[in-house]
């Protein structure tokens, strides 16, 4: 076993020699050398080989990264693509077929193509698995409404909200309806959807922040071929938790160094202001900082679970923690400096493509860290998950689960 682990990490160190001679970092454009990364299969080394992997151990990445790093390679892109590196492709390699995982990686991971995710609805709330927006079959070619088209795929009708990045996205992963007449959990199906076809109009929502980095989809008429199916018909409930599961560990598992992140604006506030020092602040300080470095270690103990397999539960009680980090570190963060923290930087409308919660100010981190606690899985929804399948506490009473999902009152 440690010889093959030996032999596979070898394996992976020759191919970084080879790029790195190949394509050095001080002389080669960073959109041709990520290219040369990913074909090299040194984008994500746990993926298949041609698919950007090599078919090894997730922990490897790390040994990649890093080489690379010293080696001044230039930065993965990152931020606005988060959606479709930590959510999309998982679900696409674990639940597409071959052409769709050729198709959508490679862009995917090159930042060439942006990625949102259509799932929170309206009148859902935080059960997802009560979505309304209805996929129906149409071989025939023509819509609900009357509208003629190709033949063969799926007309989806229906309203999306909360959505990071549609206004910029080229692909979305979409949980839709497409059955009823049976409980909600078993009448859904999962489509990728293309973000620039007739009938898809992306609304931006204006935020507490000033911002509007999400935005309201609505979906009319809008035509998806059966080959945009990931999963089976019925499936979606299954795969859509696939993509949950992934994008608690995205939110919430990153690597981090210590002291890095919000809590790093805290300690300098500290160490260069002794006129906010007492006893009472010095305690709320380095319970947050405690608070921040068991996240941290906690953190690479997930990452550790996911080298020998697929996230489990464990994201959502990472996901509750990194919530409660943020808003609790960036009050903090205000009352050891109100008169600056009350001066806000920017209320100008803007459609950002990715979130810094650094570079601005604490205003806007303050005002941003609310969120953290609705999107990706609300803080409740998400301490259920833990407290019923990781503790193996009963279960909420639900009186829907098993009614078809027409008879559910709405």
């Amino acid at each position: 076993m440690d010889f093959a682990y030996d032999e596979n990490e070898n394996t992976m160190r020759v191919r970084i020699t080879e790029l790195l001679r190949a394509y050095p970092p001080a002389g080669t454009d960073p959109a041709e050398f990520h290219r040369a990364q990913f074909d090299a299969g040194l984008a994500w080394v746990h993926f298949p080989e041609g698919l950007g992997g090599l078919g090894l151990s997730r922990e490897l990445q790390d040994v990649v990264d890093t080489q690379l790093r010293e080696a001044g390679a230039p930065v993965n892109p990152s931020g606005h693509i988060g959606i479709g590196v930590g959510m999309a492709a998982p679900t696409i390699l674990a639940f597409g077929t071959q052409e769709q995982r050729s198709r959508y990686l490679r862009p995917l991971w090159l930042g060439e193509e942006v990625w949102c995710q259509l799932f929170s609805e309206p009148d859902a709330g935080s059960d997802l698995a009560a979505v309304a927006t209805r996929a129906v079959r149409d071989d025939a070619g023509t819509s609900p409404s009357g509208a003629a088209g190709s033949g063969g795929g799926w007309v989806v009708n229906g309203q999306k909200v909360w959505t990071s990045s549609a206004h910029v996205a080229r692909f979305a992963i979409l949980l839709a309806r497409t059955d009823p007449d049976v409980p909600k959990h078993r009448g859904l199906s999962y489509f990728v959807v293309d973000m620039t076809a007739p009938g898809v109009e992306v609304r931006p929502l204006r935020q507490i922040t000033g911002e509007a980095e999400f935005n309201e989809v609505f979906l009319t008429d809008v035509r998806v071929p059966d080959t945009a199916r990931l999963g089976e018909v019925g499936d979606g409930w299954k795969v859509a938790n696939a993509t949950l599961s992934s994008e608690r560990v995205a939110i919430g598992g990153d690597q981090a160094d210590r002291e890095s992140g919000m809590i790093s604006k805290v300690a300098d506030l500290w160490r260069e202001h002794p006129e906010v020092r007492s006893a009472a602040v010095h305690d709320r300080v380095m319970e947050r900082w405690v608070a921040a470095e068991v996240f941290r270690l906690t953190g690479a103990r997930l990452r550790q679970r996911l080298a020998t397999g697929a996230p489990g539960f464990e994201g959502a009680a990472m996901k509750v923690m990194f919530a409660d980090l943020a808003q609790s570190i960036s009050l903090l963060e205000l009352e050891l400096d109100p008169d600056g923290a009350l001066q806000y930087d920017d209320w100008t409308l803007v459609r950002p493509a990715s979130v810094d919660f650094l570079s601005r100010g604490p205003g806007y981190r303050y005002l941003r860290a609310k969120g953290n606690s609705i999107e990706g899985g609300t803080s409740e929804v998400l301490r259920n998950i833990v407290a019923e399948r990781v503790l193996g506490l009963p279960g909420e009473p639900r009186v829907d689960k098993d009614v078809p999902w027409k008879k559910v009152p709405r």
